[in-house]
């Protein structure tokens, strides 16, 4: 996480402070970013900042972090404001998660349970906390980055694409955490729904402009469409009162009794404004390719399970499903569950260690799975790619493909190497859309697609003639597709006949089954003097039960500080006596160390559970005194 100081301070009439952009302009060789772009965030405003890829997100991110700066204007901050953002390749500096998590907190500052609690929340289980950050996968160094930006209570966050290696779960845990956050934020993420649940204002980049709207994405877009149509129409009377006012004075020059008139003419003419015609924004559409069938259901699967051995956890636990020739299946859950490896058993790349697999003769299979984008040729160009899917004759048609997804003339040309990660999706998604199927299996589609691809792919699942199933974390996608659900939790897969939301109202995710039961609405309401006696009877309540567990953490602290020196100076013995190959010493020592490590390992375990029930007395408690407000 990067953390800056920066000199200026600016308010508002009102004194309240807010980070101000003049004029600021960015250009990368001939490429215009934006141009002369003005906008300001006010005090405790949550802003969503879009545009599609390559607009310059990203950039205007550096640059109000200070890791860039504009080619022309000025960014304006208070005095003293501390900006905190993650880094998509985080570096770590120390030994274990819980640490790398507090590392951007002063070291007097006792904030330990609020880091467990933003890792518990992102995924983190008890065991990772005490792993080196090295230990961990590549989205979850990134997931530890993000509670350390977290934790870290910096004056503004700025979030670029914080979701993008969350699971469903850690994305619903910290959209409830954005929206309770109580300074600025800029987020950048491609999901929508995540966005609009979490923003009040919607900063976009657009036509090399940056223009900040209230409201959330569809206000942005809806304000945007409205003044673009406003802009042709009056471009359209002004040209055709161009045409009149030239026709005028091209008829009546000659005529000296006009000649007043023709001056009058011309000065109007010299004093209109000249409007461009808006360049057409190249749209993604693009539809999936359908082979007809007749087959009732594309696929059966009996009694699947599946484990990779080695003492790993079994997966799918007995799952079985059918799947209609027009289903619209999502498959969710928490990440390394199994929701991958079930598709590609679907897909054929994997056999079931239990149970069968029907596939219907007439079935066509095409399947995006996220390593796809890394298997792509990087000698090959895009053309090339999209050719491969189609019978050598058909070059039109890989072109066609290629112009539908946004590759258009010397862009289908280029190498698949020098490809974004975005451009990359695309790619793969037009070497499916190559053939026709009648079965889709998608493996998070949407990851490094912009808002806009999303809302393309959306809307060409939607018109789809054939099955489709779909591993996602974004509620957008799930919202509007899924009418039956492969649900992975509670270390089984099953099938819930019914939508997201039905999920979330019958059974929901247990993760957040705790929730505070609802007050009876019928109840009398307590006079004041009844509530004042109730809260301190829950105060009273609270201290009796509170006090012995913070006296008994203190105490396993303590214990743990007092045995981590002597281990220190018992390893420190065990180097001397290595050295002079004492035996008897060794053997004394190692026993020693032993027996030590272990009370450590003890007393470590007896802190996590009492700070667990800390915690969820603390929580209890907090909830009876809110209601007894």
């Amino acid at each position: 996480m990067q953390i800056a100081d920066f000199p200026n301070c600016t308010t508002n009439a009102a004194g309240i402070l807010m980070i101000v952009a003049e004029n600021i302009s960015k250009r990368f060789g001939r490429q215009i970013l934006f141009e002369s772009a003005s906008f300001r965030i006010n005090a405790k405003e949550k802003v969503g900042l879009v545009g599609r890829n390559g607009y310059g997100k990203t950039t205007l991110f550096r640059i109000l972090i200070g890791e860039e700066h504009p080619d022309e204007g000025t960014i304006s901050y208070p005095k003293n404001y501390r900006p905190g953002f993650m880094r998509q390749q985080p570096i770590f500096s120390r030994t274990t998660v819980l640490e790398e998590a507090l590392s951007a907190i002063d070291s007097d500052e006792n904030r330990a349970w609020e880091a467990e609690k933003a890792l518990s929340g992102l995924g983190f289980s008890r065991d990772d906390i005490h792993k080196h950050p090295l230990e961990l996968s590549g989205g979850f160094q990134v997931r530890l980055e993000l509670a350390r930006v977290l934790v870290s209570e910096p004056d503004m966050l700025l979030l670029d694409e914080p979701n993008n290696f969350l699971d469903i779960t850690s994305i619903r845990w910290l959209s409830k955490f954005l929206r309770s956050w109580k300074k600025e934020l800029i987020l950048v993420t491609h999901d929508r729904n995540f966005m609009d649940a979490i923003v009040g204002h919607t900063l976009g980049i657009h036509r090399k402009k940056i223009r900040k709207v209230a409201g959330n994405t569809e206000k942005y877009y809806e304000q945007i469409a409205l003044e673009e149509e406003i802009y042709e129409k009056t471009r359209m009377n002004d040209e055709r009162r161009k045409k009149e006012i030239e026709l005028f004075i091209s008829r009546f020059r000659a005529k000296a009794r006009l000649a007043n008139m023709v001056q009058s003419r011309i000065k109007m003419l010299n004093k209109m404004e000249n409007r461009s015609k808006l360049e057409k924004i190249k749209e993604l559409e693009f539809s999936f390719s359908y082979a007809p069938t007749t087959a009732k259901y594309a696929l059966t699967a009996s009694h699947l399970s599946f484990s990779y051995g080695n003492g790993l956890p079994e997966l799918l636990g007995n799952l079985s499903i059918a799947i209609g020739a027009r289903d619209r299946i999502c498959v969710i859950g928490k990440n390394g569950k199994g929701k991958t490896t079930l598709l590609k058993i679907l897909a054929g790349m994997l056999e079931p260690h239990n149970g069968s697999l029907n596939v219907s003769q007439h079935t066509v299979i095409g399947y995006y799975e996220q390593s796809n984008v890394a298997s792509l040729a990087e000698t090959r160009t895009v053309v090339e790619e999209i050719q491969c899917e189609l019978p050598d004759t058909d070059r039109q048609k890989a072109w066609d493909i290629c112009g539908s997804m946004l590759f258009e003339g010397d862009d289908a040309l280029k190498k698949t190497a020098v490809l974004s990660g975005g451009e990359k999706s695309r790619v793969v998604l037009g070497k499916i859309i190559a053939r026709p199927t009648n079965l889709l299996l998608l493996d998070e589609p949407t990851n490094h697609l912009d808002m806009d691809a999303c809302d393309a792919l959306l809307a060409a699942l939607d018109s789809y003639e054939g099955a489709v199933v779909m591993v996602t974390h974004n509620e957008m996608f799930l919202n509007a597709l899924a009418e039956r659900l492969i649900v992975f939790q509670g270390g089984k897969a099953t099938v819930f006949e019914g939508g997201y939301d039905r999920f979330l109202e019958k059974i929901g995710w247990e993760d957040e089954r705790d929730a505070a039961a609802p007050v009876n609405q019928n109840s009398v309401k307590p006079s004041q003097k009844e509530l004042r006696k109730i809260k301190a009877e829950i105060t009273s309540r609270r201290a009796s039960t509170l006090k012995p567990l913070e006296k008994s953490m203190q105490d396993a602290e303590n214990e743990i500080d007092i045995l981590e020196k002597k281990l220190h100076e018992l390893n420190a013995r065990m180097i001397e006596a290595s050295k002079a190959r004492d035996g008897k010493s060794i053997a004394e020592l190692s026993k020693e160390i032993h027996g030590c490590q272990s009370r450590i390992e003890e007393l470590f375990e007896k802190l996590t559970q009492l700070s667990e029930e800390y915690d969820r007395q603390k929580k209890n408690f907090e909830e009876l005194l809110s209601k007894a407000t």
